[in-house]
C-alpha cells in the first residue's frame, strides 16, 4: 500500500479553507440549494445510481413485518443478517461477505460510531421514524459529502422522517401500539410542529418491553428430540430523538438531533450440552447530538459542515464467571468527539468537484484489569471529481486516512497512514434511458476495533488492519410498460472482492465473548439480482413486488497445504433470496414477504457435521386505513414464519417459531 508523507493537518486546512471565503460573503445569492427530491410521478423513471443502490421507503418501509431496521434490510440483496435471536437479539449485517465492520451506518447523513468492537446493532432504530433506508455497495455516488462517506466498503444510509406541513398545518401527531407474541409492548409517539415559515420540531419516543420467551426445537443425534423455551432474552428499554430543521434567510439549510437510547436486557446465549438457560445481562445506554448545516455560497460553490458528540456506556453481567471480587461486573464507556466541513465546486457544466476533510476522537475506558484506556485520533481527506455527459458519467475521488492511537497502559497499536482510490462509472449505450451499465473498483481498508486490539487476554495489539479491493460490474433496466401501468425496474451486478488479514469474529458459549480468528486472504465472487414492479390495473387498485437472489462464493485462499483452503468461509450461504408483495384496493391492503438463507457451514473446514441446513420463512400481513374527521390511522394484523419453521441463524442460537403482532396508528 502506498505511504503518504505525513501532511495531514495540510490537508485538513484545505478542507477549512472556505470559512475565509465565507466570511468575506457580502453579497446574498438568490440561487437556492435543494434537497434530493423522489417524484413518483406516472412517467418519471429512476435515477440510475453509479454503483449499487438498493432502497426501501415510505409505503413500502411500512406496510413490511419488521419492528426495526433490521428486519427490514433483510431483503436487500447481497445482505447476511447475524440474528441472535429474539426481540432484544443482537443484530448485526454483513454486506458481500466483507464483515459487519466494512460497513458504514449513517443517520441522517453522519456516521454511527462504535469503536469498541465497530459493530452499529440495527435493532436498536425503530421504523417508526424512519422515511428511507438505503444500500449502498462502494460508496454512495456523491461528491458532496463528508471524507466518512468514503471510508467504508459498504454504506446504510438512514434518514429520519422530515416534516412537511400543508399552507394550514402547524403541527402532526402520530400514535402507534404494538402487541404481540413474546409478552411484546411496543407504544411508540411522532410529534411535528412548525415553529415559523422557516423552522420546525420534531421529537419521537418509543417504549419497547418482551418477555423474549418462545420454544424452540433442540436438535440431538438422530433427529429432533427436545422441545425447550428460550429463557433470558427479555428486553426492556426506551428510544428518544428530538430535532430541528430549518432554512435561512440566505438559503441555507440546517438541522439538530438528538439522540438517546437506553435498555436492558438478557443475554439468552448458546444452547450447547444440553443446556438451556444462561445468566448473562447487558444494560446500554447511548447519546449522540449531531448538526448539520449547508450553504450554496455562489452559483458555483457550496460548503456543508457537519458535527457530532456521542457517548456509549455498556454494562455485562456474568454470574457463571467468579472472580476475586465476585461475580464478573464489567464497564466499558466510549467517548466520541467528529467535525467535518466538505466543500463542492462547479468547474464547468458538467464537471464537479469536492474537497472535504474530517477528525475524530474516540477514547474507551472500562473497569478491566490493565486495561489500555486508548484514544483514537483519525484525520480524513476526501478529494472528488465527476464528470457528467450527455449518456456517460465518471466519478474518482482518494482518501488520505491518518490514525493515531495512543494508551495509558501498555503498547499502542501502530499508526497508520494511507491512501485508497475509487472509480465508478455509468453507461447509456442507448437513446432510451431504460438501460445502463455501470462498473466501479474500490480500495479500501479499516482498523482493527479497541476490543481487537486491547481486550483482556483476547486483544493483540500487533493485528494487521484489513484491506480490501471491490470489483463491480452490472446493469439497470427501467421501463413503463402496459401503457404506463406497470413500471419495471431490475439490477443485476457481478463483483469480485479480494480481502487481505480478513478478521473473522463469531460468538463462543458466551455471547459477549468472541473468538477472533484471522484470515489472511479471502477472495469472494457474487452476482445480485433484484427486480422492482409498481403495477396499477385500475382505479383504486395498486399491486407492488419485490425480488432478490444472491450467488455467493466466498472462500479462504490463504494457504493451498490448509485443509479448509478454497472453502466457503463461516456463515456464508451460497444462494439467498427474498420476495416482498403487496396488494392495495382502497383502504384495504395485504402484504406478502419471503426470506431464504441457503445451507453454509460454521466452522472453517467445509463437512458434513459443519453443514446448517438451508432456511425460509413466510410472513403475511393484512391492514385497513380508516379517517374520521382529521383523523387518520391504520390497523395491521401480521403472522411471521407462517410454517412455524425452527431453524439457527447463528448455530446454537435458535429463532422463534411462528409469532404474531398486531398494531394501531392514528394520525393528526
Amino acid at each position: 500500500m502506498k505511504r503518504i508523507v505525513p501532511v495531514k493537518w495540510l490537508l485538513l486546512s484545505a478542507g477549512m479553507l472556505p470559512f475565509r471565503s465565507l466570511l468575506a460573503q457580502q453579497v446574498m445569492h438568490a440561487k437556492d440549494t435543494l434537497a434530493e427530491v423522489r417524484v413518483n410521478a406516472i412517467r418519471k423513471l429512476p435515477t440510475t445510481s453509479l454503483t449499487p443502490a438498493q432502497t426501501l421507503s415510505g409505503e413500502t418501509l411500512q406496510r413490511l413485518n419488521s419492528l426495526s431496521v433490521a428486519d427490514a434490510v433483510r431483503f436487500f440483496s447481497g445482505i447476511q443478517l447475524k440474528d441472535y435471536g429474539g426481540v432484544g437479539g443482537l443484530k448485526t449485517i454483513n454486506v458481500r461477505s466483507m464483515g459487519s465492520n466494512h460497513t458504514g451506518v449513517f443517520y441522517d447523513g453522519v456516521q454511527l460510531g462504535n469503536a469498541q468492537n465497530g459493530q452499529i446493532d440495527l435493532g436498536r432504530f425503530s421504523l417508526d421514524n424512519i422515511e428511507e433506508i438505503s444500500l449502498y455497495s462502494g460508496q454512495k455516488d456523491a461528491v458532496f459529502q463528508p471524507a466518512k462517506a468514503f471510508a467504508s466498503g459498504n454504506a446504510i444510509y438512514l434518514q429520519s422522517r422530515k416534516p412537511v406541513f400543508a399552507a394550514n398545518e402547524t403541527i402532526h401527531l402520530s400514535a402507534k401500539y404494538k402487541t404481540g407474541s413474546f409478552g411484546l409492548v411496543n407504544p411508540s409517539v411522532l410529534w411535528q410542529q412548525k415553529l415559523s415559515h422557516r423552522t420546525s420540531a420534531s421529537f419521537s419516543g418509543e417504549w419497547t418491553n418482551a418477555n423474549g420467551r418462545y420454544p424452540f426445537r433442540y436438535a440431538m443425534e438422530g433427529g429432533y428430540d427436545t422441545t425447550a423455551t428460550r429463557y433470558n432474552a427479555d428486553v426492556n428499554s426506551w428510544r428518544l430523538e428530538a430535532g430541528l430543521d430549518g432554512t435561512g434567510k440566505d438559503s441555507s439549510e440546517w438541522k439538530v438531533k438528538a439522540y438517546y437510547y437506553t435498555s436492558a436486557r438478557g443475554l439468552p446465549g448458546a444452547v450447547v450440552a444440553n443446556k438451556f438457560e444462561h445468566g448473562q445481562r447487558l444494560w446500554d445506554k447511548s447519546f449522540f447530538a449531531q448538526g448539520s448545516w449547508k450553504k450554496n455560497i455562489t452559483g458555483k460553490y457550496s460548503l456543508m459542515l457537519n458535527a457530532k458528540y456521542a457517548y456509549d456506556y455498556t454494562h455485562y453481567n456474568d454470574q457463571e464467571i467468579v472472580t476475586t471480587s465476585g461475580y464478573l461486573n464489567n464497564y466499558y464507556r466510549q467517548n466520541e468527539f467528529y467535525f467535518s466541513a466538505a466543500n463542492h465546486y462547479q468547474l464547468t457544466s458538467f464537471w464537479d468537484v469536492a474537497l472535504s476533510g474530517d477528525f475524530q476522537r474516540n477514547s474507551m475506558n472500562a473497569n478491566l484489569y490493565n486495561f489500555a484506556y486508548p484514544t483514537r485520533y483519525t484525520t480524513l481527506a476526501s478529494l472528488a471529481s465527476q464528470l457528467h455527459f450527455a449518456r456517460i458519467d465518471i466519478q474518482g475521488s482518494a482518501l488520505a486516512t491518518f490514525v493515531n492511537e495512543n494508551v495509558r497502559t501498555g503498547v499502542p497499536a501502530g499508526n497508520r497512514q494511507e491512501l485508497t482510490p475509487a472509480v465508478s462509472a455509468s453507461w447509456q449505450p442507448f437513446a432510451s434511458p431504460a438501460f445502463h451499465v455501470r462498473a466501479f473498483y474500490k480500495n479500501i481498508f479499516r482498523m482493527p476495533t479497541f476490543n481487537d486490539l486491547y481486550y483482556t487476554e483476547v486483544g493483540n495489539t500487533s493485528l494487521k488492519p484489513e484491506f480490501a479491493k471491490q470489483y463491480n460490474l452490472g446493469i439497470t433496466y427501467a421501463k413503463y410498460l402496459a401503457a404506463n401501468k406497470l413500471l419495471l425496474t431490475t439490477q443485476v451486478d457481478a463483483y469480485y472482492n479480494r480481502v487481505k488479514d480478513k478478521i473473522i469474529a463469531s460468538p463462543s458459549g458466551r455471547l459477549f465473548r468472541w473468538t477472533i480468528m484471522n484470515l489472511d486472504k479471502v477472495q469472494i465472487k457474487g452476482l445480485d439480482v433484484s427486480m422492482q414492479g409498481v403495477y396499477k390495473p385500475a382505479q383504486h387498485w395498486e399491486l407492488t413486488t419485490r425480488a432478490s437472489y444472491t450467488w455467493q462464493q466466498a472462500q479462504d485462499v490463504s494457504d493451498p497445504a490448509d485443509p479448509y483452503y478454497k472453502n466457503q468461509i463461516i456463515y456464508t450461504p451460497e444462494n439467498s433470496g427474498s420476495a416482498i408483495a403487496g396488494i392495495t384496493y382502497k383502504t384495504w391492503m395485504l402484504n406478502y414477504s419471503f426470506l431464504y438463507t441457503g445451507g453454509r457451514y460454521f466452522q472453517k473446514e467445509n463437512t458434513a457435521a459443519n453443514y446448517l441446513q438451508p432456511w425460509y420463512t413466510h410472513d403475511v400481513s393484512a391492514g385497513k386505513s380508516f379517517r374520521y374527521k382529521k383523523y387518520t390511522g391504520r390497523l395491521m394484523l401480521e403472522v411471521n414464519n407462517v410454517c412455524n419453521q425452527y431453524y439457527d441463524v447463528v448455530r446454537n442460537f435458535p429463532m422463534p417459531g411462528r409469532f404474531y403482532r398486531i398494531s394501531l396508528s392514528v394520525h393528526y
